[in-house]
């Protein structure tokens, strides 16, 4: 399994992935007209300190994460997702996928990461506050957040 930074050959596989995800696993109603992020990736994510990665398998994309640089030092974790089948501590995925985005932040000199999520991904949240990440409330979120419309709880990382 590599982490590899994202290239367009991945992005209807993304798209497929996070979609399936969201509206056959956990029931969360968006569309992909509803994340246009996931029809232009590299100008989305790629740009200032941000970024995409790709976990893939034997050239099959099983997992995605995602950086926004939204302030000087502040930036947002998104589109982390893992394929079913490649989930838990004993794959390591999403560990290696976080890591990889945490490495880079140190590089880049961001110190805060903020995310936020929904309701029902309780084992995703289990694993952020696991990685340091702790629960705030939405009005502590900064003013710059790129803020999505069905993210209901939210989290912050300070990176030493």
């Amino acid at each position: 399994m590599n982490i590899e930074i994202y290239t367009e050959k991945y992005k209807a596989d993304i798209a497929a992935l996070i979609l399936n995800i969201q509206n056959n696993e956990f029931n969360v109603p968006v569309t992909l007209a509803d994340q246009p992020d996931l029809l232009d990736i590299e100008n989305f994510y790629c740009k200032k300190k941000g970024n995409f990665w790709v976990a893939v398998e034997d050239e099959k994309l099983i997992g995605t994460i995602a950086l926004i640089d939204f302030d000087k030092g502040q930036a947002a974790l998104r589109k982390m997702f893992v394929h079913k089948d490649y989930r838990g501590k004993e794959k390591g995925v999403g560990q290696l996928l976080l890591d990889t985005l945490l490495a880079w932040c140190k590089q880049k000199n961001i110190f805060e990461i903020y995310l936020g999520t929904v309701e029902q991904l309780h084992a995703a949240k289990r694993f952020y506050v696991k990685n340091g990440f702790v629960k705030i409330e939405k009005t502590a979120l900064p003013e710059k957040f790129p803020l999505m419309q069905v993210d209901t709880e939210f989290f912050k990382l300070r990176i030493e």
